[in-house]
């Protein structure tokens, strides 16, 4: 029970330390522990004063509280708008939910997304995936940029324009260092964009992939009705209560689509019908099969 409870409630302790930490360090004018140890001190952007309470506050509330609550509503919001493709998919399949999912947050969201339409909810749930992949490469973007330019480490600190002071130390060595940094950040650059590439190039290639899919299917969705009308067979797909397009058997001997089969089996590993117990791979897709 005690690592159950741990796993539920990992992310909302962790929040919890961070923002008392630095509630105790830099919101009160203290330095952090690492802060001290280099002798750096926090500047506003003009470098001649300290950070006033209000920009320290709203640096905290950026670095701590604002991701959490970014994470929790897009993983909420995820799992309301796929919840209606799996009704029977419960909490206690995703530990990630838990009993922090039984929030504000998760109830005003299941409110929203109720109010949707079915395509408004594809709209907003591909918006949600474009975020997801987006907001890792935004912060790769910010330190190759902090690595060139030597300032704002954290995204938060950017936003509320709080940067450091030094004493202590030759300039020298400092400008050795930078440099080896600069050709760090140049490098990150580089990388990131190649990463946007491949990204991209595998997005085309799965509209493709999905475009010849849906083609081939008509194609043989319209060849298996002529052969219907022709010969008077009737196959039927258990689970969309159509004509079977590319028959799939389970090891158990029933038939279904390969689409249909395929998505029951990523949420169940069992025959929808017998209901035995069986691995995904080991599925036969039926090819030139007329019955």
């Amino acid at each position: 029970a005690g690592a159950k409870k741990w796993l539920e409630w990992r992310k909302e302790m962790e929040l919890l330390s961070d923002v008392a930490y630095f509630v105790l360090t830099t919101l009160s004018g203290y330095q952090t522990l690492g802060e001290e140890y280099v002798n750096i001190v926090q500047v506003d952007s003009t470098k001649k004063r300290v950070p006033s309470f209000l920009r320290r506050a709203v640096f905290i509330a950026l670095h701590t509280v604002v991701p959490y609550c970014l994470e929790k509503g897009f993983l909420h919001l995820e799992h309301e708008l796929q919840r209606e493709a799996d009704e029977s998919r419960t909490l206690q399949s995703n530990p990630a939910l838990g009993l922090s999912s039984r929030t504000l947050m998760r109830n005003w969201i299941q409110k929203q997304v109720g109010e949707l339409t079915e395509q408004q909810k594809k709209t907003v749930l591909q918006i949600v995936y474009v975020l997801k992949q987006c907001v890792p490469l935004l912060h790769r973007l910010h330190l190759a940029v902090f690595y060139i330019s030597g300032t704002f480490y954290h995204l938060s600190k950017r936003i509320t324009g709080i940067t450091y002071l030094h004493f202590g130390g030759l300039q020298g060595e400092d400008q050795s260092i930078r440099s080896s940094y600069k050709f760090l950040g140049i490098i990150s650059l580089f990388h990131l964009l190649l990463t946007i590439g491949v990204q991209m190039y595998s997005f085309k290639q799965k509209q493709r992939a999905r475009q010849e899919w849906k083609l081939h299917r008509n194609l043989a969705h319209q060849k298996n009705m002529t052969k219907e009308k022709t010969t008077g067979r009737h196959s039927r797909c258990t689970l969309c209560l159509e004509e079977r397009r590319h028959t799939t058997a389970t090891p158990c001997g029933h038939l279904f689509c390969w689409e249909c089969i395929t998505e029951w089996c990523n949420t169940r590993t069992e025959c929808p019908l017998c209901r035995e117990k069986f691995h995904p791979q080991k599925l036969i897709y039926l090819r030139h099969y007329q019955l």
